[in-house]
C-alpha cells in the first residue's frame, strides 16, 4: 500500500520515490522488522547460541540491541548438491492436518489468466536439465509447495522442466532459493494469483 501511495504521488504530484522509503522507516513495518532483524542471522551460530540470542533479543532488549548480526549467506547459495544428503520420507497426507498438494491448491482459490504471457521465466532454459537436475537433483520440483516444476519426461524419455505457472502461489521460493539464481517471477498480468476465499 505504501508503495502504491508514493507511485500515485510520483504520477500526479512530481514528487520522486524517496517518499517511499520515508513512508516505510515510519510505518510500523519498519519498527516491527527492525526488532526481529537478528532473530535468523543468531542460528549461524548453531541452535542454542541462537535460541539465548533471540531470546535476549526479544525479552530482554525489546528489539534495541545496538548492533546487527549479518547473514552468512543467500539462500540460494545455501542449497547442497544432492550427494550430501539423502532424501526425506515424508508421510502420506492424513486429509485432517495434513493435505495433498490438488487439495491445497483448490483451498488457495489460485487463478490466472490463460492467455496471459507466463509470469515465471527461465533466463536459461538449458540450466534446469544440465546443472539442477543432476547436480541438485532438481531442487525446483521439492521448494515449489505447489507443484509450479514438474520434471517430465519428453518423448526420448529423457526428463524435462515443465512449468505450471498457473498453479503459483506467489511465496517466490523459485526466485530466492534457486541455485544458480535461474528463475525471474515477476508479478503476473490482471493480478492473478492466490484469492484463499475458500479456506
Amino acid at each position: 500500500m505504501l508503495a502504491a501511495e508514493a507511485t500515485l504521488s510520483v504520477l500526479h504530484e512530481g514528487l520522486n520515490m524517496e517518499k517511499y522509503w520515508d513512508a516505510l522507516r515510519s510505518s510500523w513495518i519498519w519498527e516491527e522488522l527492525y526488532k526481529s532483524r537478528n532473530f535468523r542471522p543468531a542460528f549461524e551460530y548453531g541452535l542454542i547460541p541462537g535460541l539465548a540470542i533471540s531470546a535476549l533479543e526479544h525479552y530482554i532488549m525489546k528489539g534495541r540491541a545496538p548492533l546487527m548480526l549479518k547473514h552468512g549467506k543467500p539462500d540460494h547459495e545455501a542449497t547442497n548438491a544432492a550427494q550430501f544428503h539423502s532424501p526425506i520420507q515424508y508421510p502420506k497426507p492424513d486429509g485432517v492436518l495434513s493435505f495433498d498438494i490438488p487439495t491445497s491448491l483448490h483451498r488457495s482459490n489460485t487463478n490466472h489468466e490463460h492467455d496471459q504471457p507466463a509470469h515465471l521465466q527461465l533466463r536459461d532454459p538449458k540450466i534446469p536439465e544440465l546443472v539442477n537436475l543432476p547436480e541438485y537433483a532438481g531442487p525446483e520440483s521439492r521448494y515449489c509447495p505447489a507443484r509450479v516444476y514438474e520434471y517430465m519426461p519428453d518423448e526420448k524419455g529423457q526428463l524435462k522442466l515443465q512449468i505450471n505457472a498457473q498453479n503459483c502461489l506467489h511465496c517466490k521460493a523459485c526466485d530466492i532459493k534457486d541455485p544458480k539464481q535461474n528463475i525471474q517471477w515477476t508479478a503476473p498480468e490482471g493480478g492473478g494469483g492466490p484469492g484463499y476465499s475458500i479456506m
